[in-house]
């Protein structure tokens, strides 16, 4: 028996028919840039798919003539930032045409820019929602930068001019402050950039010198190079990152995923070299503080001391005059009565006024003894004061140890490694630090 059959131009003539009745007008058609060709000519050729579940459900060929390609991909770098390539989502206006020899085509006259960017900010929206879900959203903020952090892990791109921002305006600073940067060098663009970022956080992690903290840095961009801020995975990276992790990535309208799972995100490099550069500010404006409000009790404590030495000087001099007064006072009467007895003992008997005359010198000698021995004791405790008082130890070449906080040191004992101390001398005052305690005796025994 004979089978009916059609050759195999009929067949293609019957599809272009169907084709050109089903679509005789141009339409919208969503699709994803699965490869992207421009040819010599300049010929813009696209496969164009679909993907579901379970993989990939739709693919056809699209094609750009080099008439129009120019004028389309000028609009799209105007509204976007950025050429069309390989893995965006498209909007697209086709026109359906099936050709005997090549098959069917859909040749593109006109992109639509908005809804690639729209796209990807619900997608964005999506990956941040599923991060808060999975508790990751607020993780990093749970960890503390240290006091003044030293240890800096840059990601970026090797040469990248943000990259050169961030490390002449944070090592160049006007105080002096030293930092220690090492850089992770990744790609901060493209479709490979999240992976490169991911591996270069897992070597700062993995350093064998702890960092304070990882910085990644990108520069401006178009919204789609920087697209790669919203992949999950970075994303998952950082909330997970046991180390405080900075973000500085475009320009003050760009925000990404990879900024709210961040510790901290600042918009531009210098901005966040600027706040390590606050730290140590800060601090060092605290510890000024502190040493003028030590040295104003310090001064404060020695006038005290010294006005309570002059006070006791004073009583002492004081207390020695009234006490020389009522020796003289005493002597005065003593030698009344003794003449009064001589008078009387030198009309009784001769022999009894040379006894008299020897008793009274001997009383002479004895007073101007105790006379002596006062003014004696009082010179040694004017000489025990003058000894004693700090401005006369500190002109003797010696030195005033103190505390941290301005109380004399009398003992090396409490002290330990790292401690700050203050060593005063009569020209001025060192602020030192202990590095290390050595307990011994260093008064023999025998004296």
């Amino acid at each position: 028996m004979e089978k009916s059959y059609v050759d195999l131009l009929t067949l293609q003539e019957r599809l272009k028919e169907g084709v050109d009745l089903l679509f005789p007008y141009r339409l919208w058609v969503k699709a994803e840039i699965s490869e992207l060709k421009r040819n010599a000519s300049g010929h813009c050729y696209l496969d164009l798919s679909q993907s579901g579940r379970s993989g990939l459900v739709a693919k056809a060929r699209a094609v750009i003539w080099a008439s129009r390609y120019p004028a389309i991909d000028q609009l799209f770098r105007a509204e976007t930032g950025s050429s069309l390539g390989k893995g965006m989502e498209i909007l697209c206006r086709v026109q359906v045409s099936y050709h005997v020899l090549y098959g069917m085509t859909m040749t593109i006259d006109e992109v639509d820019a908005g809804f690639t960017l729209g796209e990807k900010e619900l997608q964005k929206q999506r990956t941040l929602a599923r991060l808060e879900s999975e508790g990751l959203l607020n993780l990093q903020k749970r960890l503390r930068l240290p006091l003044l952090p030293y240890r800096l892990a840059v990601i970026s791109a090797e040469g990248a001019a943000g990259y050169g921002d961030f490390c002449r305006h944070l090592t160049e600073n006007e105080y002096g402050f030293a930092f220690d940067v090492r850089l992770f060098p990744a790609a901060m663009q493209g479709e490979g950039a999240p992976a490169s970022m991911i591996q270069a956080i897992g070597e700062a992690v993995a350093s064998a010198d702890p960092f304070d903290a990882v910085l990644i840095l990108r520069g401006g961009g178009s919204e789609l190079d920087l697209s790669c801020f919203d992949d999950y995975d970075l994303a998952c990276t950082i909330a997970r990152c046991p180390i405080p992790v900075f973000t500085a990535i475009g320009h003050d309208k760009d925000f990404h995923v990879a900024d709210r799972v961040a510790n901290t995100y600042v918009k531009t490099p210098t901005a966040l070299a600027d706040l390590f550069l606050d730290c140590f500010i800060a601090e060092d404006q605290r510890l000024g503080a502190l040493e003028s409000r030590l040295l104003r009790l310090f001064t404060s404590r020695v006038g005290a001391m010294s006005s309570a030495l002059d006070l006791q000087g004073s009583r002492l001099r004081l207390a020695v005059e009234s006490r020389f007064q009522n020796a003289s006072g005493g002597l005065d009467r003593l030698l009344v009565r003794v003449l009064a007895s001589a008078d009387g003992r030198l009309r009784g008997a001769g022999h009894a006024l040379d006894r008299s005359e020897d008793r009274v010198s001997l009383a002479r000698q004895s007073v101007l003894r105790r006379v002596d021995a006062a003014l004696s004791s009082l010179l040694l405790t004017e000489t025990r004061i003058r000894t004693t008082d700090p401005r006369s130890i500190l002109r003797k070449g010696y030195v005033l140890a103190l505390d941290r906080d301005g109380v004399k040191m009398a003992s090396a004992a409490g002290s330990r490694s790292g401690d700050r101390v203050q060593m005063m001398f009569a020209d001025g005052t060192l602020q030192c630090g202990v590095l290390d305690v050595i307990r011994r005796d260093n008064i023999p025994a025998e004296e």
